[in-house]
């Protein structure tokens, strides 16, 4: 019982490294797990206080059904009985299509592989994508592009205090993920320097040595306001442009219609600090740009990662040691996620759907006719847009789109009008408080699985204490779904034996994870893909996975990185007479994404009890509102209120809420579903508002 197990937060990409120690009561201690590189022992509160969700007091523990309107407890036999009989009465009535499946960032590898087999096998449908979709699709895309492959970090969070500058575009590390803050601190301490793009002054904007305070939206101009400084100083690495990479010659005459003043006046940035973001990039001899949903989640955030890349490109600071564009992933295993066939157009180790070679190569591994799988489906935010006319009954695993789809007032109305909707989860969120069926599943310190971290390193998390009784995981129920349903193999419950299928289907892929087992996952302390060799016989070296991509060539077929020729653009909803104010969203400290989990714990609500509206002293004063009063934020889609904080941190023509909270103080109730043409990214970062007095 007093055994420390060594294994992994259930929170954020980081993933830091923790220990777990049995205590009375079902539930486990957290302890320092010096040993993991990424965090060295450091926790955040999130990760500090995780165990309390696992208590019976605030988790699932009996399958729910409802029954004249309201949600009883019944067996695990009872429910999942009605969820079967529900999906083929779908099929039989409207298609195999009308049956969707959502799936979860959080969910591990094997889960997340596991489900998108389900999808496609079990159920036959194509109408598969996750919440992951909302989190660095624009990044992936954008990479992909220009590099032929997407892992978040090319390198590891090690490099960052030995380069010479970073731009840190759109994050407030500093609160999402705070033990990475100490990279960026050794990186100051190294002598290098921290420019911050963001329009707010956030915690992590006041360590920077550079703060760059653009008008949201408009990220796009300001990288190609820096690339066209690049380029008029005569600081391109035209060695490097002409040797590794491709297209430059649009690109750059693309970038060079922005000018500077033009691009102050887009931005809002003046040029002395324009002038000044590029000395500092160019003078140290490394330099890497790291992206977060800032210009991602916009309705051009492919474009705009595209334009830092080039960036990147064009000073010569990819594919070289300690330097490179990366994406800092949010959610604990997003990359994985979308790595194993949970999106719509995927499947398992980063094969294209739609790629005959790809559909045989899977299909031979699962035993099923390459021609059976479906081809690609809708993306996330289409997916829930759809629910109850096209798609009529779902599946839903690890996500709750009530408080974090955009839109979320019109995609609630969309789960009502379901004729079936099942929930796999550990609380009763508010997404499956609207369900027909909700699943009681096992979380991190009661199961064992992979995840794979914002640097492509995949690691183990451990089982360490027993699921309470009623509690079933999610490859239990996809077990037992799958027999209902007809497919009596192919579904195993232990989570090792779904890895071992797993590798061999992500071997030759991009992802390939083919050289990975758990023994080694246990032993290195992580394996960063691609690791493409089965494990050595005794007296051979194993592959040791691939820390560092793109040093001998990028993962295009001719081994150049590819320049994308882009130009700014507008948001999709600017600010009117009507809609004078840009409203922006992110994320508190002491919460995590919907909250379905933190706000069950008191120490973080203690820190963090709800919304609010963050507003610059000028636009309080136009308002007439002072420090807490109640304020009303109205969008063409709906109206939110929170207590307002006033603050100079915040532009004047800008708002600020977090997302975290259901209720009246909902911010995605406000956010444009608007969405990126290649990523299918909604505009979460930027929409027109307008901001009322509320009487009390």
């Amino acid at each position: 019982m007093n055994t420390a197990t060594p294994t992994h937060c259930p929170y954020c990409a980081l993933q830091c490294g923790m220990n777990l120690t049995p205590v009375p009561g079902g539930t486990v201690e957290v302890s320092e797990r010096a040993d993991f590189p990424v965090n060295r022992g450091a926790l955040c509160g999130k990760g500090r206080t995780a165990p309390a969700v696992l208590s019976s007091r605030v988790r699932l523990t009996s399958p729910l059904v409802r029954s004249e309107g309201t949600l009883v407890p019944a067996t695990w036999d009872e429910a999942l009985d009605r969820i079967a009989e529900g999906f083929r009465r779908t099929r039989a009535e409207h298609g195999a299509d009308a049956v969707g499946v959502f799936g979860g960032g959080g969910l591990t590898n094997e889960k997340a592989y596991t489900l998108g087999k389900f999808a496609r096998v079990v159920l036959g449908t194509s109408q598969i994508d996750y919440n992951g979709r909302f989190c660095m699709s624009s990044a992936a895309a954008a990479g992909t592009k220009a590099f032929g492959l997407d892992r978040g970090l090319p390198f590891p969070l090690e490099d960052i205090p030995k380069t010479g500058c970073v731009i840190l575009v759109g994050s407030n590390l500093a609160e999402t993920m705070p033990p990475s803050l100490r990279f960026f601190n050794e990186l100051k301490e190294n002598g290098g320097t921290l420019i911050v793009v963001d329009p707010r002054r956030t915690r992590t904007a006041e360590q920077a040595d550079l703060h760059l305070a653009p008008r949201p939206g408009t990220d796009l101009a300001l990288a190609l306001g820096l690339l066209h400084l690049v380029v008029a100083e005569g600081r391109v690495d035209e060695e490097y442009v002409a040797e590794r990479t491709a297209g430059w010659e649009d690109a750059r005459a693309a970038a060079m219609a922005h000018w500077p003043e033009y691009v102050e006046r887009i931005t809002g940035v003046s040029v002395p600090q324009l002038r000044e973001a590029v000395r500092l990039f160019c003078e140290p001899e490394n330099a890497m740009v790291l992206t977060a949903r800032g210009p991602e989640q916009q309705s051009k955030g492919t474009d705009t990662v595209g334009a830092w890349i080039n960036l990147c490109l064009a000073t010569g600071r990819a594919g070289r040691p300690l330097s490179g564009y990366g994406c800092l992933t949010g959610q604990g295993n997003g990359q994985g996620g979308r790595e194993h066939g949970q999106k719509a157009d995927q499947l398992p180790g980063y094969r294209k759907l739609d790629d005959p070679a790809a559909r045989r190569h899977v299909a031979e591994v699962w035993g099923v006719d390459p021609d059976s799988l479906p081809g690609p489906g809708r993306s996330a935010y289409e997916l829930l847009d759809a629910l109850g006319s096209d798609i009529r009954s779902l599946l839903l695993m690890g996500s709750n789109p009530v408080v974090s789809a955009p839109r979320a007032g019109h995609i609630e109305e969309r789960f009502k009008a379901l004729d079936l909707l099942v929930v796999c989860d550990i609380v009763l969120s508010e997404t499956a408080a609207h369900a027909d069926v909700v699943l009681p599943v096992t979380q991190w310190a009661e199961e064992t699985g992979t995840t794979t971290n914002l640097e492509g390193r995949v690691l183990l998390r451990r089982r360490a204490i027993t699921p309470p009784d009623g509690v079933r995981s999610d490859l239990e129920v996809m077990h037992e779904l799958a027999g209902r349903l007809g497919v009596e193999k192919g579904f195993p419950t232990d989570p090792e034996e779904v890895f071992e299928e797993l590798r061999r289907a992500s071997a030759g892929g991009i992802a390939d994870y083919s050289g990975i087992t758990y023994r080694r996952l246990a032993e290195e302390n992580g394996v960063f893909w691609p690791c493409p060799t089965p494990e050595a016989a005794p007296g051979e070296e194993a592959h040791p996975g691939t820390p560092r991509l793109f040093l001998d060539r990028f993962a295009t077929p001719d081994g150049r990185a590819r320049f994308t020729p882009v130009s700014h653009r507008a948001t999709a909803e600017e600010p009117d007479d009507e809609y004078p104010v840009l409203l922006t969203t992110g994320r508190v400290v002491a919460q995590y994404q919907s909250g379905a989990q933190t706000r069950r714990v008191d120490e973080l609500n203690a820190a963090a009890p709800g919304p609010f509206v963050e507003l610059h002293p000028r636009l309080a004063a136009r308002l007439g509102a002072t420090e807490g009063d109640p304020v009303a934020v109205v969008s063409r889609r709906g109206r939110a209120v929170a207590p307002a904080r006033i603050t100079t941190a915040i532009r004047p023509d800008t708002v600020f809420m977090p997302f975290h909270w259901p209720g009246e103080g909902r911010a995605n109730t406000l956010t444009n579903p608007a969405l990126d043409p290649t990523s299918r990214m909604p505009e979460f970062k930027a929409c027109a508002v307008r901001l009322e007095t509320v009487k009390s």
